[in-house]
């Protein structure tokens, strides 16, 4: 489908498109396997700009929005969703600053994202705070003119590799939700450091790892927004970031699908391309649909936030929930057309359909965003 893109945009996908098609597709089974950082692919995207698509030309960047930052996802996990994390996470991480961040913070921090020369995460999850943020135990306590930081962080994405951490954490506990404040640290920080690094399914070319905070002393100007304003922040940043979610699961089912079609047209049985049996050219058929729903989903709520909607949240986990659960089920489909041969590592649908299920995890499980959409729908209904 024609999604009338601007010249700039299709510039953009083009770009990214080659990335993937030389630098990522090639290595995406060694970072699969090794679980190494792609700091190669990082330094490509930063030498061409990719970095800053979404941010403002003010501080460095190319002054798109959330569109063309799922432009880029899209691709790049077409490729292999674990590495293009370095730049998606990145932007997860940058959304706090850019949402509430003051004019000193952003000039500080923005350039230095916008140019590639340093990545950033965002840590909200805990071992006891999943999909019950509420329940986090990291604190911040005031001490005059710094906040002291006591806590761990866990699966946060880019963990270690990245330089600029926007953080969750008490401020006063007593206040429930609304005693949640967000900070920006950085690392090197005396009494910042990393535990140990996961070893998962999927999306293994991207680090993800626990952050550990024992009396780190952050300065109060390191604060973003106001102290309080904690999950207010975290809930804007989750609605601006869950249709990139929705980008990334959308690139995986997109490579698989690729995958499949062209082992189709090329694996025979019975004297033909199993391309010819109708049972297979179903399972395309509605592959081909499921992602073209998806992307229509995904670019429609990018769009909507880019144009300054106000309401955000029910769209945006729309997005999210409807294409991880496209790239779930595109992903097995290839599977099973791939048949024994889909099951081995040699081909890459095993890794699609490995790196797709945290699509449906992490950003807040798809039951989470059913609860979403369907107390949003409630509240709309009832005006």
């Amino acid at each position: 489908m024609d999604y009338l893109l601007t010249e700039e945009q299709v510039m953009l996908r083009d770009l990214c498109r080659q990335i993937t098609d030389e630098k990522i597709m090639p290595v995406a089974a060694h970072y699969d396997e090794t679980e190494e950082f792609p700091w190669d692919i990082v330094k490509v995207m930063a030498e061409s700009d990719i970095f800053g698509v979404y941010i403002d030309e003010k501080y460095g960047g190319m002054g798109g929005g959330l569109l063309e930052l799922c432009i880029a996802t899209e691709e790049f996990s077409r490729g292999c969703a674990g590495i293009a994390l370095a730049f998606s996470a990145t932007a997860l991480g940058t959304d706090p600053i850019l949402l509430f961040g003051s004019e000193e913070q952003k000039e500080k921090y923005l350039p230095s994202i916008a140019s590639g020369k340093k990545l950033a995460a965002f840590a909200i999850t805990e071992p006891a705070a999943g999909s019950d943020a509420s329940a986090m135990q990291t604190t911040a306590k005031k001490d005059g003119d710094h906040y002291i930081l006591n806590g761990t962080k866990h699966f946060i994405t880019n963990g270690g590799e990245a330089e600029i951490y926007t953080v969750v954490a008490m401020t006063s506990k007593d206040r429930g939700a609304r005693g949640a404040s967000v900070f920006i640290v950085e690392k090197g920080t005396p009494g910042f450091t990393f535990g140990k690094k996961e070893d998962k399914l999927g999306i293994r070319g991207s680090a993800t790892r626990e952050l550990i905070f024992t009396d780190c002393r952050i300065p109060k100007e390191n604060m973003i927004g106001k102290e309080g304003q904690g999950f207010l922040i975290a809930m804007r940043t989750f609605d601006m970031s869950r249709p990139g979610i929705g980008a990334q699961a959308l690139g995986i089912a997109q490579g698989a699908f690729e995958a499949a079609v062209k082992y189709s047209k090329e694996r025979k049985q019975f004297g033909k391309p199993i391309s010819s049996f109708q049972g297979i050219q179903f399972m395309l058929a509605d592959m081909a649909t499921q992602i073209e729903a998806a992307r229509a989903l995904v670019y429609a709520s990018a769009r909507q936030i880019d144009a300054g909607a106000k309401s955000l949240t029910k769209d945006s986990a729309m997005a999210k929930m409807f294409a991880s659960d496209v790239a779930m089920k595109v992903t097995t489909d290839a599977v099973q057309i791939f048949g024994g041969y889909g099951y081995m590592k040699e081909y890459p649908v095993e890794k699609y359909m490995r790196d797709a299920k945290i699509t449906q995890i992490y950003e807040g499980t798809n039951q989470i965003q059913r609860n979403i959409i369907a107390l949003n729908l409630i509240k709309e209904m009832s005006k």
